[in-house]
């Protein structure tokens, strides 16, 4: 088994089909056939089914698919590394980045790092806290900014900044009565938990414990609309007027409708914080540290 195999034998799968996978990488189908055949016969298993018009892996081909993607994936980060040694100015960063970050902060960030360096371009992959601390694990990734809470075992963390969390949502849901002034003006008020107890509250599933920790100190059970997987879900359904969304400071460049309102929750101990993170043991390239060190001096 070598990597050319393997890559190939990713197109294959990618293109559906053999005459469509040597077409791609300009080579005559027999010998590819060949290929695929020497494979099947090294591992003892069939990889996939030739149907009539699709290719349908296996299980065997499936395990097989996902192992060469991520050596694949590895094999083209180590000859950028080699080749990110020997320059230092030129390349790609990988960098993992939260959605709420993604679409907010980060291209704020990234500005002023462009100008400073034009040649470096950036990878960005998109994805919850908990994936990507699964990609770093894995060296898919060279940095992440991620929120807490996480747990920073066998990561390098520094801490960019801190924002309160807000709830946001159709001024219907906010009478007067439930709402104070508002020590910003970046915000409409300010909202308590005892009055967000009594609403349809829309939460990003890793906020849960936390809120449910401080609803119960204050002896509070709060309502839960909607529990999802992704802070942007909370903001658009809030923003459909469905109910209160939960989300971070930052995300609130995500809504779209003039009449949502946006509360600041007024337990300060209801926050979180914006890390940017890398894997210990793993290498750093000159690229990533030279941006790990621009965010350290943006932010600090």
């Amino acid at each position: 088994m070598e990597l050319k195999q393997l890559s190939h034998f990713v197109t294959v799968v990618k293109e559906g089909t053999i005459s469509g996978a040597a077409r791609k990488l300009n080579l005559s189908q027999p010998p590819l056939s060949t290929q695929m055949k020497q494979l099947e016969d090294e591992f003892g298993c069939v990889l996939f089914e030739r149907g009539s018009r699709k290719i349908q892996l296996t299980e065997a081909g499936q395990l097989l698919y996902e192992r060469a993607v991520t050596m694949l994936e590895l094999s083209e980060a180590t000859r950028r590394e080699l080749l990110d040694y020997n320059s230092g100015l030129t390349g790609a960063l990988r960098l993992g980045v939260v959605s709420s970050v993604g679409s907010s902060l980060l291209p704020l960030w990234a500005a002023a790092f462009h100008q400073a360096y034009p040649d470096i371009r950036f990878e960005l992959f998109e994805a919850n806290t908990y994936q990507l601390l699964e990609q770093l694990r894995s060296n898919l990734l060279e940095l992440a900014i991620v929120r807490t809470p996480f747990h920073a075992e066998g990561f390098v963390c520094t801490s960019l900044c801190e924002e309160p969390m807000l709830a946001v949502g159709s001024e219907t849901f906010f009478p007067e009565k439930t709402v104070m002034p508002s020590d910003s003006g970046c915000f409409d008020g300010c909202i308590t938990l005892e009055a967000l107890s009594r609403l349809p509250l829309i939460v990003y599933r890793r906020w849960e414990t936390p809120l449910h920790d401080a609803f119960t100190r204050e002896g509070l059970s709060p309502s839960y609309f909607c529990l999802n997987d992704d802070a942007r879900t909370s903001v658009r359904w809030a923003d459909a007027g469905l109910g209160v969304g939960i989300v971070p400071a930052s995300s609130q460049p995500l809504l779209q409708n003039p009449h949502t309102k946006v509360y600041k929750i007024s337990d300060s101990r209801l926050f979180t914080s914006i890390s940017v993170i890398h894997n210990k043991n793993a290498y750093l390239s000159t690229i990533a540290r030279m941006f790990l060190k621009h965010l350290i001096t943006e932010m600090h």
